[in-house]
C-alpha cells in the first residue's frame, strides 16, 4: 500500500485541469517547520516557506494562488513556468530538430522555430501522480509521469520518478529517475523562481555566487553556437559574490560531481540558499514578468526582477553538439539527476 493513503490530510483537492482530471496539493513540513507545497499539475512547487530565528516565515518562491492562474500563465506572450518541472528536454533545441542513431528527428517549435522546454506541451503542463508520500523526518513526496512514445515527437516511452525532499539540515532536494523503452534524450530540470525576501520582494540588493569560469556563447535566439566564453573580465563573473544583474539568460558550465554550482544571499535578514547539483551547467534566469495579465500569490504584481532560476541541467541544444555532455538516455540505462537548495541563516 502507498504510505500516502495514509496522509490524506496533506493532500487536498486544488482544481479541475479543462479535461476534468483533478489537480492535487500536497504539503510537506520537516522538523524544524520548513513547509512546502506541491501540485500534480507540472510537479510544480506553489510555496517554499523557510523559518528564520526571528519567528517569521519568508516564502522564497514566487507562484500563483489558483489552479485558473498557473493554466493561464501558459497563454501569455512569455511563460514563466513558475515552479514548474520541465522536460522532455529543458533550454532549446536549435531549429526543433536533432539526429539520433543516424535518424534525424524532428520536434515541435513553440520558440521562434526553436523548441523550447519540451515542446508545445511539455512536462510542465502535465498532470502528475501522487506516488509516494513520507511524513516525520525528511518528508518526502514522489510523484510519477509516463511520456508515451511519440509525445512532442520525441521517441521512447519514458517513465520518470521525481521526489521533493524536505531535510532536517533545511534543504530542498530534488531528485529524478527515468527509463525510456529506446534511444531518447533528456533534460530535466527545475524552474522555480528564488526570492530570499520573500516573493513580494525584489533580488536586485541579493548577493549572487556562481562556481564557474566559463559561459556557453549563444546567438540572437539564445541557442548555443557551440563555443565557450571565458568569465575573467567578464561582467558574468560572479566567482566572486556580487547583487544579483538586472537581465541574465545565461548557461553557466560547472565541474564534474555533485558539486556546490551557486548561491545567493540575502543581507536583509541574513538568509542563503547554497545550490548543489551532479548536473554538467546551471542555468541561471532572470525574468518572470506576467506583463500584468496575471496576480500572483497574495494578489501580488509581479515583475521582471522578482525572482531568479537556478535551472541544474545539461546543456541547451546538447543533441547537436559532439562535444556537449552526451544528453542521450539508451534503452535500459536510468537517467538520475540530484539538486540540492540548502537554506541557512549567516549569523
Amino acid at each position: 500500500m502507498n504510505s500516502f493513503l495514509n496522509t490524506s490530510s496533506k493532500i487536498k483537492f486544488f482544481g479541475h485541469i479543462p479535461d476534468g482530471t483533478a489537480v492535487k496539493s500536497c504539503d510537506l513540513t520537516n522538523k524544524n517547520g520548513m513547509h512546502l507545497n506541491v501540485i500534480t499539475f507540472g510537479a510544480t512547487i506553489t510555496s517554499l516557506k523557510i523559518p528564520l530565528k526571528n519567528g517569521n516565515f519568508i516564502d522564497v518562491v514566487l507562484g500563483f494562488d489558483t489552479l485558473e492562474a498557473y493554466l493561464n500563465s501558459f497563454n501569455i506572450n512569455s511563460a514563466p513556468y513558475f515552479g514548474a518541472t520541465v522536460g522532455r528536454f529543458a533550454g532549446r533545441i536549435n531549429n526543433s530538430a536533432f539526429r539520433l542513431n543516424g535518424k534525424s528527428i524532428d520536434l515541435n517549435n513553440n520558440n521562434n522555430g526553436h523548441s523550447l522546454h519540451g515542446g508545445n506541451i511539455g512536462f510542465s503542463q502535465k498532470q502528475w501522480e501522487i506516488k509516494n508520500v513520507n511524513e516525520g523526518e525528511n518528508p518526502s513526496i514522489t510523484l510519477s509521469y509516463f511520456s508515451p512514445d511519440g509525445e512532442e515527437n520525441y521517441p521512447g516511452d519514458l517513465s520518470i520518478d521525481l521526489t521533493y525532499t524536505l531535510s532536517e539540515e533545511n534543504e530542498l532536494i530534488i531528485e529524478y529517475v527515468a527509463t525510456s523503452s529506446e534511444d531518447t534524450i533528456i533534460n530535466l530540470t527545475h524552474h522555480s523562481y528564488f526570492n530570499l525576501d520573500g516573493h513580494n520582494s525584489t533580488i536586485l540588493e541579493q548577493d549572487l555566487s556562481i562556481n564557474s569560469n566559463k559561459i556557453l556563447e549563444t546567438n540572437e535566439h539564445t541557442i548555443p553556437t557551440g563555443q565557450f566564453l571565458n568569465l575573467e573580465n567578464n561582467p558574468f563573473n560572479f566567482n566572486q559574490a556580487k547583487k544579483c544583474p538586472q537581465k541574465i539568460d545565461s548557461t553557466f558550465v560547472l565541474n564534474d560531481g555533485e558539486k556546490f554550482s551557486a548561491s545567493l544571499f540575502s543581507p536583509k535578514n541574513n538568509l542563503e540558499m547554497l545550490v548543489y547539483t551532479n548536473q554538467p551547467a546551471v542555468h541561471i534566469y532572470v525574468g518572470g514578468n506576467c506583463n500584468n495579465e496575471i496576480k500572483g500569490k497574495e494578489n501580488t504584481d509581479y515583475h521582471n526582477l522578482s525572482g531568479i532560476c537556478f535551472e541544474t541541467q545539461n546543456f541547451p541544444d546538447a543533441p547537436n553538439h559532439d562535444h556537449f555532455p552526451d544528453s542521450v538516455l539508451r534503452k535500459d540505462e536510468v537517467y538520475q539527476h540530484k539538486t540540492r537548495y540548502k537554506f541557512q541563516e549567516i549569523k
